[in-house]
């Protein structure tokens, strides 16, 4: 049950999840410590990187981080270095409460490009094989789920981590949402809450991540959901317009069927998003994009004015061309 689904892990690694709730009007001071967080962790032996997400919507303050680094020893100097100490009480008045975090020692690191849930158990005493008997309950639910791409185990470490957690990834936010949601999770719970005494839940990715990069991926973490959902449809309506125009009536003209067709020009137009249109748009609008960058609610409102004026362009520049 340790590592199901996922081959490629690494027993010498250390992650570790930590989760912050920033009060309301400070997440501007609270981005600008992260990122000084981010450059003093960055001189310890082992740091290999880190990933910032943003809370889901305006409404939420919950921001969480990733933390890697090579081995579980190099993590726990950094985690109790005097350094670190001084920038959490530095940052104290920014959080409603203490930052929770969860080590996960060994396995496949956290990635950007899947949607990965952490899950902290507190178990109760001499409940341990109990709970490993109902985490196995809880994978066998998990794989008969649209999207589910594997799980992992880990166990708490001596001094450093007291809690069990539990990492598992879905391929799609949405995915990830009606396993959260559903039935089947909630009767496990209900039979769980005899082993352990609390839980807790933190979602790690992002719907379009794979096409976010600032300073490749990792420092300024990824936008909200809502500017990527704005920014993808920015890059993909031209492109689904000139495959049409283009791609679309050479194969029908050849007479290939129209589902073969449709599949074609899906793998062109994904292609193109990939590799040329998106980080030519990550360009152009990445100081509305990044998180670090975009700060104020001015570059919030002109960015999304900004990508509606493309839009209008857009239409009408194909509507006088195609129409």
């Amino acid at each position: 049950m340790n590592r199901a689904a996922d081959h490629d892990f690494r027993e010498d690694s250390a992650t570790v999840v930590t989760s912050q709730r920033v009060r309301p009007g400070r997440s501007d001071e609270y981005q600008r410590w992260q990122e000084k967080t981010n450059r003093i962790a960055r001189r310890f032996d082992g740091f290999e990187g880190t990933e910032l997400y943003p809370p889901e919507s305006p409404d939420e303050n919950e921001w969480v981080v990733v933390f890697r680094f090579s081995h579980l020893d190099q993590l726990t100097a950094w985690l109790d270095s005097g350094a670190r100490r001084e920038l959490l009480d530095e940052a104290r008045p920014l959080f409603e409460s203490t930052p929770t975090q969860e080590v996960l020692a060994g396995g496949t690191p956290v990635r950007q490009e899947v949607i990965t849930a952490v899950v902290s158990h507190e178990v109760r005493p001499e409940r341990e094989r109990e709970f490993v008997r109902w985490q196995e309950k809880v994978l066998k639910a998990q794989q008969a789920f649209p999207g589910f791409m594997g799980s992992e185990m880990f166990r708490p470490v001596p001094g450093v981590q007291n809690n069990w957690v539990v990492a598992f990834r879905f391929d799609t936010r949405e995915h990830l949402d009606a396993w959260l949601e559903s039935d089947a999770r909630k009767g496990l719970l209900e039979e769980g809450n005899r082993i352990f005494e609390s839980y807790d839940v933190h979602k790690v990715g992002s719907a379009f991540s794979g096409w976010f990069n600032f300073e490749h991926g990792r420092e300024e973490g990824v936008p909200p959901n809502w500017k990527q959902a704005m920014t993808v449809v920015l890059a993909l309506y031209p492109t689904v317009m000139m495959l049409n125009w283009t791609v679309g009536y050479e194969l029908t003209d050849l007479g290939v069927p129209g589902y073969v067709g449709l599949f074609i020009s899906n793998v062109f137009s994904v292609s193109i998003l990939t590799w040329l249109l998106m980080p030519l748009v990550n360009r152009v609008f990445s100081f509305w994009l990044s998180p670090a960058r975009a700060r104020t609610r001015r570059i919030h409102v002109l960015g999304a004015l900004a990508v509606a004026a493309c839009y209008l362009v857009s239409i009408v520049v194909f509507g006088l061309t195609i129409g």
